[in-house]
C-alpha cells in the first residue's frame, strides 16, 4: 500500500531507476523537487528535455557534443597521430583532468560483456576501425577500465588493430599514489609489479 499519491510515486520510481540512486535517496530527491517553485520545477524539467534533444555523439570520436563535432576534435592543438580508446564520455573528464594527455579520444559507449548480451556490434567499434583506416593514427592507447569487461574489450580491439601496422598500448595500472602497499590487494600488487618502469 503506498501513502503517496500516484503522481509522486511515479516520480519516485523515475528517481529511483537512475545508476546509484536507491529508493531513500529517490523520496529524498522528489520530496525537494516538490518543495522547488513551480518556475525552478519547469527549469528542472526544461534542462533534461533540453539535453536529450541537442546531446548526440561526435562524428568522428563519438564523445558527447552539440555541434558537428566536439570540443577536443574541433581543435587545431590536438595530436591526431594518437587515439585514447575510452569506454564512456565520463572517461574523457577523468583523462582530461590530468592534464598530461594531448591526443585525441574515441568512446566505445560500453565495453563487451557476454553476460549482458552485449557483443562487438552494440558498441562503437566499427567507427573506431573507420576512422583508424581514414586517419594518419601512429598509436590507440586502451583506456578500458581495468575489470572482466574492459580487460576483454582492449584485447579484442587489439586484435582488431593489428593489420592497420600501429602501435597499441594499455594504460599501466599499479598502486595508488599517496596509498600504503599494505592496502593494496594481490591483484593491483601484481599489475605494479608487471608494469615496473625504470627510474
Amino acid at each position: 500500500m503506498s501513502f503517496f499519491p500516484a503522481s509522486l510515486e511515479n516520480l519516485i520510481d523515475k528517481f529511483a531507476a537512475l545508476p546509484g540512486i536507491g529508493r531513500k535517496s529517490a523520496q529524498r530527491l522528489a520530496f525537494y523537487l516538490l518543495s522547488q517553485s513551480e518556475d525552478e520545477a519547469k527549469s528542472f524539467a526544461e534542462a533534461i528535455i533540453e539535453a536529450k534533444s541537442s546531446v548526440h555523439c561526435c562524428k568522428v570520436c563519438q564523445n558527447l557534443t552539440e555541434g558537428e563535432l566536439c570540443q577536443i576534435c574541433a581543435s587545431d592543438r590536438r595530436d591526431r597521430s594518437i587515439i585514447c580508446v575510452v569506454s564512456e564520455p565520463r572517461d574523457v573528464l577523468s583523462i582530461e583532468r590530468g592534464r598530461e594527455y594531448n591526443g585525441t579520444y574515441h568512446v566505445l559507449h560500453g565495453a563487451l560483456s557476454p553476460m549482458s548480451h552485449i557483443g562487438p556490434e552494440d558498441i562503437k567499434i566499427k567507427e573506431l576501425l573507420v576512422r583508424i583506416s581514414q586517419e594518419d593514427v601512429e598509436e590507440v592507447i586502451m583506456a578500458t577500465n581495468p575489470d572482466t569487461e574492459g580487460e576483454a574489450t582492449a584485447m579484442y580491439i587489439s586484435r582488431l588493430l593489428k593489420p592497420f601496422n600501429i602501435k597499441v598500448t594499455r594504460l599501466a595500472y599499479g598502486i595508488p599514489v599517496g596509498s600504503n602497499l599494505e592496502f593494496a590487494d594481490d591483484a593491483t600488487l601484481s599489475r605494479a609489479i608487471m608494469g615496473r618502469t625504470e627510474i
